[in-house]
This record gives C-alpha cells, structure tokens and sequence, in this order.
C-alpha cells in the first residue's frame, strides 16, 4: 500500500455550541490539516497521485473556510464547528473534489486546533 500526504494550513473563528467551558466563547485557531490519500497501485509514470492535484483539490476546500466565522459558515451554520466535525467535512469534500482514480481513496484526514491537540477522521 502507498500512501500520498499534504500538509496545509488555515486560520477560522469558532465558537462551540452547547459546550460548558471556555470553548463556548467565541475564539479561533491556526488550524493544520494533513491529507493521506492510499493505494495499492502507482501509475504509469510512479505516481500514486500527482501531489499537485492533490494540493490544488485541498486548497480549494480550505482556502473556503480560511479567515470565515465557521458558526455560519455550512455545514457549520446547523452542524457543530467542532475539529471532529470540519475533518468529516473537509474528508468528504476533498474525496468528492478528487478526480476518480481505480484504488485510491482518501484514506485519513487529521486536523490539529493547536500544536497539542488534533483530531483525525478515517472512513
């Protein structure tokens, strides 16, 4: 199995609803996704994925939520803004933006808040 990964980064506003504690108040964080893509077969060429497509797909869902109030932002509008449920949402859009490819999946979604404190999403 061969596995692709990226790293990227964007900053949102948050507040967590029904939640006791300081999270509830309003707050945001530098957030770090990381993206891994798997498969068991390269291309023609050696590739599993070409890591410009790849960017290029992840940018434009993060590059959405950069620098936005996610409490009004959908799904988030209705949904929890909580990291949980932005890397269930950043998995399924990137998986939906990725040109179909026979094998290849996105295989992991992890998400960090802070430095510390992360969240990761598989299927």
């Amino acid at each position: 199995m061969f596995e692709v990964t990226i790293e990227e980064t964007f900053a949102a506003g948050h507040a967590l609803r029904n939640y006791r504690g300081k999270c509830e108040n309003v707050h945001g964080h530098n957030y770090r996704c990381q993206v891994t893509l798997e498969g068991a077969q390269l291309d023609s060429i050696g590739l599993l994925v070409d890591f410009v497509e790849l960017k290029r797909v992840v940018h434009g869902v993060l590059d959405r939520m950069d620098h936005q109030w996610l409490n009004e932002f959908p799904p988030f509008d209705v949904l929890n803004p909580s990291a949980e449920n932005m890397a269930k949402y950043i998995y399924d859009e990137v998986a939906a933006g990725m040109p179909p490819r026979e094998g290849v999946r996105v295989a992991v979604i992890r998400l960090w808040e802070t430095d510390t404190a992360s969240t990761t999403y598989r299927p």
